[in-house]
């Protein structure tokens, strides 16, 4: 799944630690979803997205090519 987690985060010159304290998993989980290797649990999908105050396709978008 593409997403756009890595440009939101620096947009607000947040560290990988930084975001992944807000959001209460590890640096590691963050780093792997920023690459496209994890795609985040439906809960913690919907936490990313209020934490951004955005809607979850506007972070993720699904593609079957994946």
């Amino acid at each position: 799944m593409k997403n756009r987690l890595k440009v939101l985060r620096s947009e607000r010159d947040w560290t990988q630690e930084k975001l992944s304290n807000e959001l209460e998993v590890s640096r590691q989980t963050i780093n792997a979803i920023e690459k496209g290797k994890f795609d985040p649990s439906l809960p913690l999908a919907f936490k990313i997205a209020r934490l951004f105050s955005l809607s979850i396709e506007e972070i993720f978008e699904y593609s079957e090519d994946n």
